[in-house]
């Protein structure tokens, strides 16, 4: 087991990354149910095969569960399951000293965190996910959002959790594709600021896709305690440390617009192609050696996860992409900050991004 801290003032919390979490899994929860019972919140392809081993594991301490069960997929995060949750907690009984159990990927997550933080103006959460993506970035940093119209993660609240529990085990039953998608986030750790980790990135990508459970658990600790040391830094985007975190989201969240917010692209797959963007983007103005970009996207490429406009279901012009970017959450002034790179491991935050220049990039793109 690994035990790694979130340090924020007021609010501190351990993520533990134990393989075999489940096998006792009444143990780690028992401390967050509240007079024998556990409200949960989980999808239903997660509890095909995570619920009633759950429920066992929670009968054995004693502690029943109450479980909310939304649809697969990013629709899963709108204002009607938003709606439709926080009737259902109200109706339980929910109070605000309860541990709402998030049990599944980042979606399930996202709802439920930003449930917890408006039902009876902030209740406790807790989560413990089950996709790759949702364990090595978005169950860490209490980030919860739904998505609208508009864009993607646009209402929403920073809400911390009260713990993460990681069983890297339970990947061994995740769709390879979602498998995919999530070391699409542990690669960008090693884009971001570690030049090191890229390069074991580099070194392991096929052990870890064999299954190799120490592989698989020091990517997972390794993505932890990177993103748990600059969320304690800048917990509210605030400095501009956390915004190194999106990397290749700006690209890729219009990518993801475009698609519908649909199977069609998966997040972590809008990020690979976002990232590779980012990349070729700053050697289109100068600022990275193109070798550099050239071996981002040959890690990704070679993980089978799309780095250009065709491989992300992309025909579109760049001036439609960049008005799903105006939509984008840290628009300030009129002005987009771009997570641009000098090189791997160097990356910095652009406040000075022509959007005119980067359509005209993304035309060029298209002909990749």
């Amino acid at each position: 087991m690994t035990r790694v801290s979130v340090d924020l003032a007021g609010a501190p919390y351990d993520i533990l990354i134990a393989p075999g979490a489940f096998d006792d899994i009444g143990t780690h929860l028992a401390g967050y149910a509240r007079a024998g019972r556990l409200i949960g919140v989980t999808d239903e392809g997660v509890a095909a095969h995570w619920l009633e081993p759950l429920k066992q594991g929670l009968a054995a301490c004693d502690i029943t569960l109450d479980l909310f069960t939304v649809p697969q997929g990013e629709g899963a995060k709108s204002w009607t399951w938003l709606e439709r949750l926080l009737d259902w907690l109200l109706d339980r009984g929910v109070e605000r000293g309860d541990h709402i159990l998030a049990l599944g990927g980042g979606v399930v997550g996202d709802l439920t965190g930003f449930a917890a933080a408006i039902a009876k103006r902030g209740c406790n959460f807790v989560q413990l996910p089950t996709s790759l993506l949702a364990q090595v970035d978005s169950s860490v940093g209490g980030k919860t959002a739904i998505n609208t119209g508009a864009g993607k993660n646009l209402v929403g609240a920073f809400h911390q959790p009260a713990f993460v529990l990681i069983d890297p085990k339970v990947l061994a039953t995740l769709p390879a594709r979602e498998l995919r998608a999530g070391w699409a986030e542990v690669v960008k750790y090693g884009l971001i600021d570690d030049a090191d980790f890229f390069a074991w990135c580099e070194d392991n990508r096929a052990a870890f896709f064999a299954g190799d459970l120490a592989i698989r658990q020091t990517a997972i600790e390794k993505a932890v305690r990177a993103k748990a040391r600059i969320v304690a830094e800048d917990e509210r985007e605030t400095t501009g440390v956390r915004a190194l975190l999106n990397l290749g989201h700006t690209f890729g969240h219009a990518l993801e617009a475009e698609t519908g917010f649909s199977k069609r692209l998966l997040h972590g797959e809008a990020v690979a192609a976002g990232m590779a963007l980012a990349f070729r983007y700053s050697v289109h103005r100068g600022e990275c050696p193109a070798e550099d970009a050239q071996r981002a996207a040959a890690l990704l490429s070679a993980s089978a996860l799309p780095v250009t406009l065709l491989e992300a279901d992309s025909d579109t012009d760049g001036a439609t992409l960049v008005d799903h970017m105006r939509h984008d959450k840290k628009m300030a002034g009129g002005t987009l900050p771009f997570l641009l790179a000098r090189g791997i491991g160097q990356t910095w935050l652009a406040k000075n991004v022509d959007l005119n220049d980067v359509a005209r990039f993304l035309d060029a793109e298209r002909a990749r």
